[in-house]
């Protein structure tokens, strides 16, 4: 192992990257691990995905801005969908959002199925591409994730379920086409879950904002070191910091 030629100037991105992808998926993941809908997030993210897969299919001509709304509109719509199974459909919930996260992820498989770079588009979109960030996405990120804060804890005393729904799509959009649906995911889901014994609820967020924080870090330096995928390492360094955290909280009492 060595830290000889290591391009921070790569590296910074992509953690300022990381960092705000946490900024908005924690507090949600908690709402997510709170509702139980452990999934919405792999439903939203692949039909961002699918609705990013079309605009490149059909519109070679788009301009990038044209297709960021095509993604946001499809994941729009799919959160305004999902809210309304919630609401007449919750005993259910679980099984709907599977399905369509089946049929968003096959349906951009028979959109790619005569493109000679499908793989390279499924690579990006599953893993996405956060060590060649550059400056123009992060400023869209940042403006991105300071809507969603916003919006989440000024609406929170709002109890209506589509409205979180479409909070969420928005900062999922914005996070998949960086990082891509596993790091969505685990980003949502390993903080929130490592810390669900931990009863206040702002230090609940902090201590999941810390241990992202050190998993992408983690992640990303060993993913130079060795030359391994950085999404899929910082999965792994997420998931175990994660379960150091749930190992040094698991006397305290869940509430």
């Amino acid at each position: 192992m060595s830290f000889e030629g290591i391009e921070w100037s790569i590296l910074l991105p992509a953690f300022i990257a990381g960092l705000l992808v946490l900024s908005t998926h924690v507090p949600l993941g908690q709402e997510v691990l709170k509702r139980g809908i452990i999934f919405i997030d792999l439903a939203i993210a692949q039909i961002a995905g699918l609705g990013l897969i079309a605009a490149h299919t059909f519109g070679y001509e788009l301009s990038p801005w044209v297709v960021q709304l095509i993604a946001l509109g499809s994941a729009m719509m799919g959160a305004v969908f999902l809210g309304w199974l919630e609401r007449h459909f919750h005993d259910a919930l679980e099984a709907f959002i599977g399905v369509i996260f089946i049929l968003s992820a096959t349906g951009a498989l028979l959109l790619l199925a005569n493109n000679p770079q499908a793989g390279e588009h499924l690579k990006d979109i599953l893993t996405g591409q956060i060590l060649w960030v550059d400056n123009q996405q992060l400023m869209w990120l940042a403006i991105v994730s300071a809507m969603v804060l916003t919006l989440r804890y000024t609406l929170r005393k709002h109890k209506s379920h589509t409205l979180f729904y479409l909070i969420f799509a928005l900062a999922v959009t914005a996070s998949v086409q960086l990082v891509g649906v596993y790091l969505v995911f685990s980003s949502l889901i390993i903080p929130a879950l490592a810390t669900r014994r931990i009863s206040s609820s702002a230090k609940r967020t902090t201590v999941g904002l810390l241990l992202g924080s050190t998993g992408y870090l983690l992640g990303l330096l060993l993913s130079v070191i060795w030359d391994l995928p950085s999404g899929s390492i910082i999965v792994w360094t997420l998931a175990f910091i994660g379960l150091l955290v749930n190992i040094i909280y698991r006397n305290l009492p869940a509430k």
